[in-house]
């Protein structure tokens, strides 16, 4: 077989650096054999059980030449070394599906995790491969390798047969292996971004021209900042910069370097990757643009720059990048083109544009909100929002996330990050209306998916999506500094009767339920305040409070202030106010110590519909929080191979070109739905009156006959469909009415079916995107829900909980509940049907689209009555990133 390019992928090590992993090829016999020699005799000898000091000639060639299929091995690089390798080899005989599996590790790279990493992509390759089975054989004193094996989630047998370990494993990948594989993920992609933002030593790299105001202002920034490490500006053309000696090359530097400020041009980056990779550097912070942000030239030089960096095991942030900031006091690192260096907080922020990034630090340092980190990641190249959203998961200074989304270039795996995230601490985000294509610089695969579908994206992880940065900022003062509220029940105290019966119509607006109003006279002591405060929250049915007060002098204020600061450090519940017209956590309104040991402030809103709509935001993540968590059904009639089967037969006897889809006939339809059991209701073609009445007794009668015709199926009246026919006489009258409605241009004709009773018509489809995979969508049938675009979305794997929020979240769901007249549809039914076709589509990217045209949903249950497919070839291991860890690569 031809070279798999698609199994190469950058990773990153369980320390956090990066690496490359690609299959080997009969050139790297000379790197082979280095990378043997700096192998111990230790591991040589747990490697082939006996002493095998060198590589024979004909090792080397046998090592070496592999055919990508029943022999495929792989090797880790860094830079232009060997670290280390694996194989799998196919067993000869009846067990074609079984491979032997193998690992090498050079000892100064054990522990690192290698091992468990090319057992992943072994396996993936393996799958694609036909192979089901690994073995391996271990000497029982080998207990790092024998761990690898135990710790990768599959299910292992072991045996000893004369003083060796036999292990037997099955390599399908099921939810454990997965969830091994993400946790691996996690850990070591949070350890990436962590040596950055806690780096105790900063080279800054400077363009060497004269005049270089951009390294200048990183050095000053860092040194304003009170940046506790050790800083080094690199520029051959000065001897200082700002004050700091400055050295001709990060390899002059005589101590240890961890982060590189990287402000050169940009075909010059890389001999400044060389230099910091000889170096030992983490990660560089790239701030200078000429990249991507420039066009095809300059993508082609941040594709470079990316490439080489990882493969010498650097991360890198940018480039055309604001920079990173850690307001920790350990660290206080100003590592940006800011001068603002925000307080020490409890939120993490992301951005992209660094002309937003400082926008957005202004707009912290006036609402004087604390921030823990700042991340503007520019083009985006390589560090994304999901490497620094698992940072911050971990990360206990960081208690709320706030991400400003001008792409998502994978947002399959941004998904399930962003759930783990949001399942512990708050994750807002505001989404650009260029989130689907990206700007320029950030390159990501075009989607065709609605936007409704990429809000249900947000929804499903628990992200709170606001609309505008101030919203943003709104949201997050609440969830910073507050409790979170358990339900929708708010009162308001208000000494303004008309703001406060405003207050209340806005939060009946925003979809909460007022559940009280105390109205203080102007002037009112600071104790009648506090009381009414007080009993504002400690009523049972209020879950929230917003205070509403219109100070008429400076004392005022200050009562006022009092009693907010006294209540909000002993309740339970969030409280907010509108205030002064004072916006943001005021000098004013100071955090305090609260319950628990808690940080609370009152934030302050300079009207109180802010407020509320804030609050009603913090709300829907309180309810998502409260939800129960759902689970992946265990779906019985399900045979995944046998839907491969028919998927696979039909693309091996179709002349169809890459990227070009094929219809499935009805008969095919209704097999590949019967291996996720789904039952498709027969329909019968005809093309005459003779043959509608043969279909008719076949049947035995109590049928419908349906045109098809696109045109007619989507009238709103149902004229396409004849209904209750028992007799000849029935269908010849049928077929005479209907007929007159079709026109000479269509080309669609008839079709006979059985009567399927009274129910409500549902349609379920799913389609694969090139940018989020397969999405799932559910919707009543007709003309309404059309024009409405009254859909719900979805991205598989569905939980039972997800399929159940689909059909209650259409504005149509209560037809289903039984309004205005007849019985209410078995729902239990209809949520497995919707999680049936989302595991269908998950499974087998090759359906490019599925379509259940007409279910009709009633007290009985479910009955498909039609449906339609489209398969297509897909690029091998198209989806192959969800069961390996790889970093994403923008496409071209």
């Amino acid at each position: 077989m031809g070279y798999p390019a698609h199994w190469e992928a950058d990773v990153v090590l369980r320390d956090g650096s990066a690496a490359h992993l690609r299959p080997i090829l009969p050139g790297d016999a000379e790197t082979l054999v280095a990378f043997y020699a700096r192998v111990s005799a230790k591991s040589k000898y747990y490697r082939f059980f006996a002493a095998y000091p060198e590589l024979s000639e004909g090792d080397v060639q046998r090592f070496t030449t592999v055919d990508h299929r029943r022999r495929v091995a792989f090797v880790v690089t860094v830079g232009t070394q060997i670290i280390a390798v694996g194989r799998y080899d196919c067993l000869d005989g009846a067990r074609a599906d079984v491979a032997e599996v193998a690992f090498l590790v050079e000892d100064a790279h054990q522990g690192r995790g290698l091992g468990q990493l090319l057992l992943e992509h072994l396996a993936q390759a393996g799958r694609e491969r036909g192979v089901r089975t690994f073995v391996a054989d271990v000497l029982p004193n080998n207990t790092r390798m024998i761990q690898n094996f135990r710790a990768a989630g599959y299910q292992l047998e072991s045996g000893y047969e004369e003083g060796v370990m036999h292990l037997v494993f099955p390599i399908e990948a099921t939810q454990t292996a997965v969830g091994v594989m993400r946790a691996r993920e996690h850990r070591a992609e949070a350890r990436s971004v962590e040596r950055i933002l806690t780096a105790s030593s900063v080279a800054v790299v400077g363009s060497g021209d004269p005049g270089d105001a951009m390294s200048e202002e990183l050095v000053r920034n860092l040194v304003a900042g009170g940046y506790t490490g050790r800083i080094y500006p690199v520029d051959p053309a000065v001897e200082s910069v700002d004050g700091v000696p400055a050295f001709a090359s990060v390899r002059d530097i005589p101590g240890p370097v961890d982060l590189a400020l990287v402000a050169v041009p940009a075909p010059r980056a890389p001999e400044v990757v060389l230099d910091c990779a000889a170096k030992g550097v983490h990660g560089l912070v790239v701030v200078s643009g000429g990249y991507a942000d420039t066009g095809d030239e300059g993508r082609v030089l941040q594709r470079r720059l990316v490439g080489q960096a990882r493969a010498y095991g650097l991360r890198v942030i940018g480039p055309n990048c604001l920079g990173v900031i850690n307001t920790s006091p350990g660290t206080s690192l100003n590592a940006s083109l800011s001068p603002v260096m925000p307080p020490h907080g409890r939120i993490g922020f992301f951005c992209q544009s660094g002309a937003l990034g400082a926008a957005i630090l202004r707009m912290v340092e006036r609402r004087g909100i604390g921030l823990s980190t700042f991340v503007s990641a520019g083009n985006r190249a390589d560090v994304s929002g999901n490497d620094v959203l698992q940072f911050w998961a971990e990360d206990v200074d960081t208690q709320a996330v706030l991400l400003c989304l001008e792409s998502i270039g994978n947002p399959r795996k941004f998904s399930h990050v962003a759930r783990r995230v949001a399942s512990s601490k708050p994750v807002v985000a505001v989404k650009s209306a260029s989130t689907s294509g990206g700007p320029v610089g950030h390159a990501v695969r075009r989607t065709s998916a609605p936007p409704a579908a990429v809000d249900a994206m947000f929804r499903q992880a628990g992200v709170i999506q606001v609309d505008t940065l101030d919203e943003m900022f709104d949201v997050a003062q609440l969830v910073a500094y507050q409790p979170l509220p358990r339900g929708p029940r708010v009162a308001v105290v208000d000494n303004s009767s008309e703001l406060g019966l405003m207050a209340c119509e806005a939060a009946v607006s925003a979809g909460l339920e007022v559940r009280g109003q105390g109205h203080l006279v102007t002037g009112a002591p600071a104790d009648a305040i506090e009381t009414a405060l007080r009993e504002a929250m400690d009523a049972p049915d209020v879950d929230a409070v917003l205070a509403v007060l219109v100070p008429e002098r400076d004392a005022d204020a200050e009562r006022f202030t009092a009693a907010l600061t006294e209540v909000a450090a002993e309740s339970r519940k969030p409280l907010c106010c509108a205030f002064l017209a004072a916006d943001g956590v005021t000098e004013m309104l100071p955090p305090v110590s609260g319950t628990a040991g808690t940080h609370v402030s009152v934030p302050s809103y300079p009207a109180p519909e802010q407020a509320l709509r804030a609050l009603a935001r913090v709300v829907g993540y309180s309810r998502w929080l409260a939800r129960p968590p759902g689970r992946v059904g265990d779906l019985d009639r399900i045979d995944e191979n046998a839907a491969r089967r028919i998927v696979d037969g039909v693309l091996a006897g179709a002349s169809v070109p890459p990227g070009a889809a094929t219809a499935l006939d009805a008969e095919t339809v209704r097999d590949l739905l019967a291996a996720y059991g789904i039952e498709l209701w027969q329909q019968i073609p005809v093309t005459t009156c003779e043959q509608a009445v043969a279909a008719g007794e076949q049947l035995g009668w109590g049928v419908v006959l349906k045109a098809t015709a696109p045109r007619l199926r989507r009238r709103a009246d149902f004229a396409h469909v004849w209904r209750n026919i028992d007799t000849d006489d029935q269908m010849e009258h049928a077929w005479a009415a209907l007929s007159s409605d079709i026109a000479a241009t269509d080309e669609a004709g008839f079709v006979v079916q059985r009567m399927a009773g009274r129910g409500v018509p549902v349609t379920i489809r799913s389609v694969e995107d090139p940018l989020f995979g397969p999405i799932v969508s559910f919707g009543v049938e007709g003309i309404a829900s059309a024009m409405l675009h009254d859909w719900a979305y979805r991205i598989p794997p569905l939980t039972d909980v997800d399929a159940a929020e689909m059909i209650r979240e259409i504005k149509a769901a209560p037809l289903l509940a039984g309004h205005p007249h007849g019985a209410a549809v078995d729902t239990g039914s209809l949520e497995e049907l919707i999680q049936r076709v989302a595991r269908l589509k998950h499974d087998i990217p090759e359906v490019e689209a599925l379509d259940l045209t007409l279910v009709l949903a009633g007290s009985f249950g479910t009955r498909t009555l039609g449906a339609s497919a489209r398969v297509a070839r897909v690029a091998e291991g198209r989806r192959a990133e969800s069961f390996v860890r790889r970093l994403t690569t923008p496409p071209d």
